[in-house]
């Protein structure tokens, strides 16, 4: 089953926001320029097309004419409960630099745990996961 792969448009930042998914995330990062693509509406190095692959996938582009950058409101992206929760609390915990915790990452009345925090891109997710820890 696929599922919904979202799709950043950001102001000039996309190079520097996708490799900052990639520092936290992991996986594989195919950037392609507008010189690449032909594309000279804009400058030449801005990212036409942005590709991470891997845990968490994500594309990106930088803006070009009348587009509008990504401004997330009302979107939480979820992370709940894949992978292991010391890797869940290594993404929050690198999410959350140049960022601000909503809700720190913690136990909960029902035994799960789980937290917010909006990256510096201005994203906000949500990642959590049961009960059991692997320490």
């Amino acid at each position: 089953m696929s599922a919904p792969v979202p799709y950043l448009h950001f102001d000039g930042k996309a190079s520097d926001a996708l490799r900052f998914y990639q520092s936290v995330f992991g996986g594989e990062l195919v950037l392609h320029t507008r010189a690449e693509f032909g594309q000279g509406d804009a400058s030449a190095t801005a990212i036409a097309h942005g590709i991470l692959s891997g845990p968490v996938d994500l594309f990106g582009a930088d803006t070009s004419g009348d587009e509008r950058p990504v401004r997330a409101e009302g979107l939480t992206l979820s992370l709940l409960g894949f992978p292991a929760p010391s890797v869940l609390r290594e993404w929050f915990s690198a999410l959350s630099v140049g960022g601000d915790v909503l809700d720190p990452l913690q136990e909960r009345p029902w035994g799960d745990w789980d937290g917010t925090v909006r990256d510096r891109f201005g994203l906000t997710w949500l990642i959590g996961y049961g009960g059991e820890s692997d320490a």
